[in-house]
């Protein structure tokens, strides 16, 4: 199968993970249910992407882009669903319905769903080309093996201080300036980024892996300015006004030592 079958599969993919979510949400009354599914879709488009492949290309490079997309997918998916176990519905999608102007289901496939799907399959075109190429330059796959395993050590382990410093009812308004947030205050998402830096490293050390490099950058930005990182402060720094000198002294995306003030 060509390239343009691959994505059409890979797309077919992310409309039935995406279908599905949307199911279980009106079931459960609860949009947020798609943070879940977020990872859970890529691992959808690298399975499917793998499958209708066959054996065409480099076997090594099908296996890492299955199992390394697997693995980030997987873990994320678990994360969100534990995080937000108990929980009503996110404050985010509760303003963006509230907007909603007719049908609220609709406005929601409209608004989250199209959006979230349509970034899933580009983000993606990475692992779905590396099913396709052969050959190429084994170190920089190795390279791009390597880049992933720095962000995901970053994402995971930001995560779980992450976790345990909000488990424990001391820290109630405090903020977490410890451990990895020491030097950056968003270790999960500068982990993401080299994640997926990572992925187009292992799909560009072959022609023509290089020409999704706009798939890593779409989400380098959208962590960084878009819904991630830019958001996320805006809103804390609202509620938190102490959040201000941890701002100043700790490293906004990569990792850096943090800075003296007085």
């Amino acid at each position: 199968m060509g390239l343009v079958g691959v994505t059409l599969c890979a797309a077919l993919a992310v409309v039935v993970v995406l279908g599905i979510t949307f199911a279980v949400a009106l079931r459960v009354g609860r949009q947020a249910v798609i943070d879940v599914t977020w990872g859970l879709g890529f691992v959808a488009i690298a399975l499917t992407a793998f499958v209708v492949t066959g054996g065409q290309a480099d076997p090594l490079r099908r296996w890492l882009a299955l199992l390394l997309t697997a693995a980030w997918g997987l873990r994320l998916a678990t994360h969100i669903r534990l995080r937000s176990r108990g929980k009503g519905e996110d404050p985010r999608y509760e303003a963006m319905l509230a907007r909603a102007s007719g049908n609220p289901k609709a406005y929601a496939l409209l608004h989250i769903y199209l959006p979230q799907g349509v970034i899933m399959w580009f983000v993606s075109l990475p692992v779905q080309v590396a099913m396709l190429v052969g050959g190429g330059l084994p170190w920089v796959m190795w390279l791009g093996v390597a880049v992933w395993a720095v962000g995901f050590v970053f994402e995971s382990v930001g995560d779980l201080q992450l976790t345990r410093f909000r488990d424990d009812p001391s820290n109630k308004g405090k903020v977490l300036d410890t451990g990895l947030w020491r030097y950056t205050r968003h270790p999960n998402y500068f982990g993401d980024a080299c994640v997926w830096t990572g992925l187009f490293l292992v799909a560009a050390s072959a022609w023509p892996g290089v020409l999704t490099i706009l798939s890593p950058a779409v989400m380098v930005w959208n962590l960084y300015g878009g819904t991630g990182k830019k958001l996320l402060e805006k809103d804390i720094g609202d509620r938190r006004p102490e959040y201000a000198d941890y701002v100043r002294r700790t490293s906004g995306f990569f990792p850096l030592p943090p800075k003296r003030t007085r």
